[in-house]
C-alpha cells in the first residue's frame, strides 16, 4: 500500500509518499515527473515517517541543515539509485556538477568515463526531492539547469542554504529550462 501526506512549504505544496515505513517520494506539487513512483491506489494518512519528514522539512526551511535523514526507500533503477546516493553526500549549501557526479560514478564502476547526460537524467527523475538534494547539482559552467521543480525554486533553495551564488546563473535559453 502507498500512503501520501501533504505539506505546505514556503515554496508551495509538497506531496510526500511512503510504503508505510519509509519515505518513497517527495515532490513539489505539479513539478515535472510529479508522483512518478505513486501507485494509482494510495491513501492519504499521517504516519510516523511523515512526522520525521515534516520535522526535516521544518528544519530545512528554517535555513538550517537537518542533522538526520528520515528512512528512505529509493524505488528506482540501480543506476539512478547510485546517482541519488552520491547526491546525498553533497553538503548543505554546496553544489556539485553533473560531470563531477559522472566522474564519481565512472570511478565506482571502474569505467574510464560516464555520460554527464545519463547522470542528468537520473538526477531529473529523483523522486525524493530536497532530502536527496538534486537542487544542489549544477551545470559545469555554473548554470542552474534541469530542476524538475523549476529553476526559480532551485535558485531559492540554494539561496536558503546560503550557497555561494556568485558563480551560478539562470540560463536565458535552452532545453534545460
Amino acid at each position: 500500500m502507498t500512503y501520501t501526506y501533504h505539506y505546505d512549504s514556503p515554496l508551495g505544496g509538497i506531496t510526500l509518499s511512503s510504503n508505510g515505513a519509509e519515505l518513497t517520494g517527495l515532490w513539489f506539487d505539479g513539478q515535472k515527473y510529479f508522483g512518478d513512483t505513486l501507485t494509482n491506489a494510495h491513501t492519504e494518512t499521517y504516519l510516523p515517517v511523515f512526522a520525521q519528514a515534516i520535522r526535516w522539512l521544518d528544519i530545512y526551511f528554517s535555513g538550517k541543515a537537518p542533522d538526520f535523514t528520515p528512512p528512505l526507500c529509493m524505488e528506482t533503477t540501480p543506476f539512478r539509485k547510485a546517482v541519488w546516493e552520491i547526491m546525498l553526500t553533497i553538503p548543505f549549501g554546496q553544489t556539485m556538477t553533473y560531470g563531477q557526479i559522472a566522474e564519481r560514478m565512472a570511478k565506482q564502476k571502474g569505467l574510464p568515463k560516464m555520460s554527464a547526460q545519463a547522470v542528468g537524467n537520473a538526477v531529473g527523475h529523483n523522486s525524493i526531492s530536497l532530502i536527496i538534494p538534486c537542487h544542489r547539482v549544477v551545470g559545469a559552467n555554473g548554470s542552474l539547469t534541469g530542476y524538475a521543480g523549476g529553476i526559480d525554486k532551485k535558485a531559492r533553495l540554494l539561496a536558503l542554504e546560503k550557497a555561494d551564488m556568485t558563480t551560478l546563473f539562470v540560463p536565458k535559453k535552452g532545453t534545460a529550462l
